[in-house]
């Protein structure tokens, strides 16, 4: 397994290179299936919430064919642990974000040492009710104009920061 850890910044941005698909309808059943193998794991030990989050959340724009997941789960330190474990077991990387609020975990799957393989997942995790990015997701959905304002963006972005 890959450590992201190890790899530069101009490492990873060679390895990992941003670029962007249509949308496609088939993200949000691929969102559903990892959310129910997540669910059933994490579920088993503790409550939490897990919700499609992401520019592959937003219906018709341009996006990173990455599935974002928001795991919310109770403000528990043993949660922590427990759920790096469930992860790792579900082929995950744990990737410790200390410079983020506590829980300060994300995870990825999907990224080996030759690049990108298969489908490639992020989950954010957070406590509950840290959840802006539903309410960004729920705004863009709900605003097509201003969604297609946000693709703009994203468009030019990726183009000037393909490898960062």
């Amino acid at each position: 397994m890959i450590d992201l850890e190890k790899l530069t910044k101009e490492e990873l941005g060679n390895l990992f290179p941003i670029y962007l698909e249509p949308y496609n309808y088939n993200w949000k059943n691929i969102f559903i299936d990892e959310q129910n193998k997540i669910s059933r794991r994490i579920n088993y030990e503790f409550q939490c919430k897990i919700d499609h989050i992401g520019s592959t959340s937003i219906i018709g724009i341009l996006a990173k064919p990455t599935i974002d997941i928001l795991l919310q789960i109770a403000s528990d330190e043993n949660a922590k642990k427990k759920i790096i474990d469930i992860l790792k077991n579900e082929d995950y990387i744990h990737i410790p974000k200390p410079e983020n609020p506590p829980p300060s975990m994300m995870f990825v799957k999907g990224y080996t040492s030759n690049g990108f393989v298969g489908q490639t997942f992020h989950i954010h995790v957070r406590f509950f009710g840290d959840y802006d990015e539903i309410y960004f997701r729920d705004y863009l959905n709900n605003n097509f104009e201003i969604a297609k304002q946000y693709e703009f963006i994203k468009i030019e972005l990726s183009k000037k920061f393909k490898n960062d």
